[in-house]
């Protein structure tokens, strides 16, 4: 089996920042906004070469979703930055309406998201915020999983026609994928091959995955872990192709389990290729203040809950 592993850790929020300064730099179209947050969102050095493309809309974030969207009638390609909490909880009204329904060329984009947002606690630590964005016609979901994945989702997103929500987090993790890999909008990522179970998993979840997979080869299980960071569109034909071969599936993530990713395979599968699927996820409840690890383990999102879900759900084929 292929092993991961990494030199560093970075927040992928630092992946988006210099996705921007990249786009600032090749994209004349490209602008950006924000709710108050620069620094948070490591936009600085974007605004620093680019003031005229960078508008501070203030904590204030509902007019800052309607002055997206206006300014991509001028042909502009706007990107927002706040909070995840703010960048759709707070503002889903005026994403529907003067964005998604209308098909706005905007790219949300939210940083903080899930429980690894940490000491901030259960108000700023959304858990809902795929299911909200997947549910509007037309948005593209995408949860990219370390900072170089970012980087390029970010970069990539601006080349995309239509709304789309990017989400990304907080904590420093492991940076493992490839710098300079081209990302496809709606193309998953096969990471491993396995025989006995597969594993997609979305976001911070993708290197839990991973480490799972190693410790399930030392219990003699051979797990496929699948790299989803596109959960609209969803990747079916790689999903389906890998339970045709292993037979039973874990879906893993850093979101409410109602909603969010494993629903979204669950519905795949049942119209293809019904299968076990167990689910890796929030058990339908609000987060808590903590440290990133301490609510990872609580909360049941660690490797270890990756790994007891990939037996149990071997033991129901």
């Amino acid at each position: 089996m292929k092993k991961y592993t990494f030199t560093e850790k970075k927040d992928t929020r630092s992946g988006f920042g210099d996705g921007l300064t990249h786009l600032g730099r090749t994209n004349p179209n490209v602008v950006a906004l924000c709710a108050d947050l620069i620094g948070s969102l490591k936009m600085q050095t974007f605004i620093d070469e680019n003031p005229e493309r960078f508008f501070q809309i203030g904590i204030a974030e509902a007019n800052m979703m309607g002055i997206a969207a206006g300014l991509t009638i001028g042909g502009k390609i706007p990107f927002t930055g706040t909070f995840a909490n703010f960048s759709t909880g707070r503002v889903y009204d005026q994403i529907r309406q003067s964005i998604a329904y209308s098909g706005k060329n905007v790219k949300i984009c939210a940083s903080h998201a899930g429980l690894t947002l940490g000491e901030d606690g259960a108000t700023h630590q959304i858990l809902e915020d795929i299911g909200l964005m997947k549910m509007l016609p037309g948005m593209t979901v995408i949860n990219p999983c370390d900072y170089n994945q970012t980087k390029a989702a970010t970069i990539a997103i601006a080349d995309h026609e239509g709304p789309v929500y990017l989400r990304f987090g907080r904590p420093k993790v492991p940076v493992f994928m490839p710098e300079g890999q081209k990302f496809e909008i709606g193309k998953a990522i096969q990471l491993t091959e396995g025989t006995d179970v597969t594993i997609v998993a979305t976001g911070h979840l993708v290197w839990e995955a991973l480490q799972a997979s190693e410790q399930l080869e030392k219990l003699g299980i051979s797990a496929e872990v699948i790299n989803i960071h596109t959960i609209k569109p969803l990747d079916e034909e790689a999903i389906l192709k890998s339970v045709s071969k292993t037979g039973c599936i874990v879906t893993a993530e850093e979101h409410n389990k109602f909603g969010g990713l494993g629903e979204s395979v669950s519905r795949t599968l049942a119209l293809n290729n019904p299968t076990p699927q167990e689910f890796v996820a929030v058990n339908d409840s609000f987060g808590e203040s903590g440290t990133p690890d301490q609510l990872m383990k609580k909360y049941g999102l660690s490797s270890n809950d990756v790994v007891k879900a990939a037996q149990k759900v071997i033991s129901r084929k």
